[in-house]
C-alpha cells in the first residue's frame, strides 16, 4: 500500500477486485489525466508506479480539430490506463453534431461513434507497444476516464479485449460516460468483459444520456449515485429514477440554468466527492 502525501489517494497495487477504495483511486487517476506530463508524472511516481507514458495528439473527426491525452503507469503489480476528458459542454456539442456516423468497429462486432474512434486511433497504437512493453510481470491492467476520457477508455479495453486480447483488461471505471456504441458491440463488449467494468453516473449528469438510445446502448454495470451522494449498485426504475432527478434538480440552488444540476454533477471533482463519502 503506497500514500500520497499531498492527496492521502492509497492505491492498494496488489487489489483485483471491485471496491469503493480501489473506484476512488481510479477516479483520481482519470482526474490526473487532465494535468500536463510533467505533473502526471511525478504524482504517478509518488503513487508507487516507476514506468510512465504519455500520449498526445491532435485528431480531426468530421465536426472539429481536437486533442486527445492519455497516461499509462505502471508498477511490478498493476498498471493503469487513463484518458483525459473534456468541458461538459464541449462534449455536448460534439455529440449533438448530426454529421457524426456510426462506424464499424475493429472488432467488426458491431459500430461505434466516428469521433470518439477516431480520438482513440490517434494514440491507441503508441499506447498498445507501451502496455505490451510495460507489462513484463503479468500484472493486472486498468482502464479509467472521465467524460470523454471515460469513453476512450471502454473502447481502449474493448480494443485489447476484443482485438488484442492478450491484453484482456482486468477492470475498466469510468465516471460520466457517454454512450459510445451500438447494441451489438456493448453486447460483445459486456460478453469478454462481464463483472469487470464499473460505469458510474451521478444523478443529474447529463453526458451519459447522450448520444441517443436506442441507436446507441451503454455497457454494463451502472453504479449510480443518488440525489443524497448515496451509491446504489444499480440505477433505480423508471419511477424513483424521476424522482430522484426530481430531487436533484431541487436541491441545485447555485443557478437558473435549467441544465445547472446536469453540469455540476458532470465534473470529475463530484464523482470523487461522492466515491469519498460513500466510502466513509
Amino acid at each position: 500500500m503506497r500514500k500520497n502525501a499531498m492527496t492521502m489517494v492509497a492505491f492498494d497495487h496488489t487489489t483485483t477486485d471491485y471496491g469503493l477504495d480501489h473506484a476512488l483511486c481510479l477516479a483520481h487517476a482519470a482526474k490526473l489525466a487532465y494535468a500536463d506530463e510533467g505533473t502526471a508524472r511525478e504524482q504517478a511516481r509518488e503513487w508507487g508506479f516507476d514506468r510512465f507514458r504519455f500520449f498526445e495528439a491532435d485528431f480531426s473527426p468530421p465536426f472539429a480539430l481536437d486533442h486527445t491525452q492519455a497516461y499509462v503507469m505502471a508498477g511490478g503489480d498493476m498498471i493503469i490506463a487513463a484518458f483525459r476528458g473534456t468541458e461538459p459542454t464541449q462534449i455536448m456539442d460534439w455529440l449533438s453534431d448530426a454529421k457524426a456516423p456510426m462506424v464499424p468497429h475493429s472488432s467488426k462486432k458491431g459500430m461505434v461513434h466516428w469521433g470518439f474512434d477516431t480520438a482513440l486511433e490517434a494514440i491507441y497504437p503508441q499506447m498498445l507497444v507501451a502496455l505490451e512493453e510495460l507489462r513484463t510481470n503479468d500484472q493486472t491492467l486498468w482502464f479509467t476516464g472521465h467524460s470523454l476520457g471515460g469513453a476512450l477508455a471502454m473502447l481502449a479495453a474493448a480494443r485489447v479485449s476484443l482485438v488484442d486480447p492478450e491484453l484482456t483488461a482486468d477492470g475498466v471505471y469510468t465516471f460520466g460516460q457517454p454512450r459510445t456504441c451500438d447494441q451489438k458491440l456493448a453486447s460483445a463488449y459486456d460478453g469478454a468483459l462481464r463483472g469487470r467494468t464499473h460505469r458510474f453516473v451521478n444523478n443529474n449528469d447529463i453526458v451519459p444520456r447522450v448520444p441517443p438510445g436506442p441507436l446507441y446502448a451503454h455497457v454494463a454495470e451502472e453504479r449510480y449515485i443518488d440525489a443524497d451522494g448515496h451509491l446504489r449498485e444499480k440505477a433505480p426504475g423508471l419511477f424513483g429514477g424521476l424522482v430522484d432527478r426530481a430531487k436533484g434538480y431541487a436541491d441545485d440552488i447555485t443557478s437558473l440554468r435549467p441544465d445547472a444540476d446536469g453540469l455540476t454533477d458532470h465534473f470529475v471533482d463530484a464523482y470523487i466527492t461522492c466515491l469519498q463519502s460513500a466510502g466513509r
